[in-house]
């Protein structure tokens, strides 16, 4: 018997304690890894506490049959395929296994070769499954804004400094202002890294209760607590072989804090109310808009597992100190946008892009998102004009620029000469560069040195 090219982690469930041995014995030769239960609560509980990828399980058992068991499986694990074995290979007993959702199904005695065969035609299955919740999960989390737009010194550095440590498999602090990207660059990281092929995890811990919170992150076992009605993997375990995120650690509650540097350095989970522990095989990488180091003084935030998440500190800039980036990311955000409102907004008057260039941005990107999204949504133009975003940006207090409504009528200036003096500022914040700018004021090369001559 030639061993599979496919290969995975396999529950085996049968009552039959000899054939169970005889087949965890020949799957082991075929390179698998092979979980046996005699029963299906059994299974249940090895389900728990075992990363599974094929469930191969014997039709009539003690308590819930295997069909019983499959239908379980399906309600709570639909990605996980299921075998089921049977002495009744009788159309009927197909057709009813089938229904209950099992992947296909062989019959008693087993004949090992289309044993082998099955399961790694289920593997593949599991592997072409996973692979496509990984892409949807990409596409749904990555939008056309989604990404690290920007061509300033600062946001060049980090781009340099994410390839130059996206590899390692040390953990990475990331700080910075709300709203800065801290995700985004956690989720570059990932795709750069060779843990990209797993699972990107991300979670808020400012988000969840700390009794909710131990248990998303490390899991659960039945019976564990009140309502605790089947046992949860956690997100450490979800994200093995890959990345977990862990956004507002400085948020993360002091009686979890020893429990999570325990993880950190052992690389093992212990369920809530369970007996033992887990490998687990997760990047960690960690993320704060506040100070972490003042935590520390103040008693908020334990300082070894301070040092422990600190190994690599990638600093993210405020968006009012990366220039012209503010117009690049502004331009991402409209075309994402009109695609969405389905309107023909191309980009943004001189006057405008002015205003969102002169404006401090103290929310960072997410404000600066949500400006665009209001602006795109309530223009009537091609292009958002100064009257579509709001105050202050739109109209700030004190302002007798041309541009405030408000100016004397000397003030006033041509709207060719509003144009000349726009793209020369924009010409000055890109260092002359005339690609950028053309990309900036939306553009070609071509009309950009045209209006250049003129002016």
């Amino acid at each position: 018997m030639s061993k599979t090219k496919v290969t995975g982690r396999i529950l085996l469930i049968d009552d039959d304690r000899a054939l169970c041995e005889l087949l965890e014995e020949t799957l082991t030769r075929r390179g698998h890894r092979v979980f046996s239960a005699l029963s299906a609560p059994a299974a249940a509980e090895l389900l728990h506490r075992e990363e599974i990828d094929v469930v191969l399980t014997d039709l009539n058992m003690p308590g819930p049959s295997g069909i019983d068991f499959c239908g379980q499986l399906q309600a709570n694990r639909p990605d996980l395929p299921v075998v089921i074995m049977t002495a009744f290979g009788s159309l009927e007993t197909a057709i009813a296994a089938l229904r209950a959702g099992a992947y296909d199904f062989v019959t008693k005695p087993v004949d090992f070769d289309l044993l082998g065969f099955t399961l790694e035609r289920a593997l593949e299955h599991r592997h072409l499954q996973e692979k496509i919740r990984l892409l949807k999960e990409e596409v749904r989390h990555r939008r056309p804004g989604d990404k690290l737009s920007g061509e300033s010194p600062a946001l060049q550095t980090i781009r340099e400094q994410i390839s130059r440590i996206a590899d390692l498999d040390t953990s990475i602090l990331i700080s910075g202002e709300s709203g800065t990207g801290k995700e985004l660059v956690a989720r570059a990281l990932h795709r750069q890294s060779r843990r990209s092929r797993g699972p990107f995890v991300a979670i808020n811990c400012a988000a969840l209760p700390e009794n909710l919170l131990e248990s998303e992150l490390f899991g659960h076992v039945r019976g564990a607590f009140t309502d605790a009605r089947d046992g949860r993997l956690g997100l450490f375990l979800e994200a093995s072989g890959g990345t977990l995120f862990l956004d507002e650690i400085g948020d993360l509650p002091l009686p979890l804090q020893p429990k999570l540097l325990r993880v950190l350095e052992e690389r093992k989970v212990r369920p809530l109310g369970g007996n033992k522990e887990i490998d687990c095989d997760v990047r960690i990488v960690a993320a704060s808009h506040r100070n972490l180091s003042e935590a520390v003084r103040e008693g908020t935030f334990r300082d070894d597992l301070f040092y422990r998440l600190n190994v690599i500190q990638l600093e993210l800039p405020p968006l009012r100190a990366r220039g012209n980036d503010i117009l690049l990311l502004a331009q991402d955000f409209i075309r994402e946008m009109a695609l969405r409102f389905n309107k023909s907004v191309t980009g943004l008057s001189e006057p405008a892009a002015a205003r969102l260039l002169s404006y401090p941005w103290p929310g960072n990107i997410r404000e600066l998102r949500n400006v665009i999204e209001r602006a795109l949504a309530l223009t009537r133009h091609d292009r958002i004009t100064v009257e579509d975003l709001p105050d202050p940006i739109g109209h700030p207090r004190g302002d007798s620029s041309p541009l405030s409504g408000t100016a004397d009528a000397d003030a006033l200036i041509p709207l060719a000469e509003m144009e000349r003096r726009y793209i020369r500022l924009v010409l000055d914040q890109v260092d002359g560069n005339q690609t950028l700018a053309a990309r900036i004021l939306a553009v070609d090369r071509k009309t950009l040195y045209r209006k250049l001559k003129e002016n």
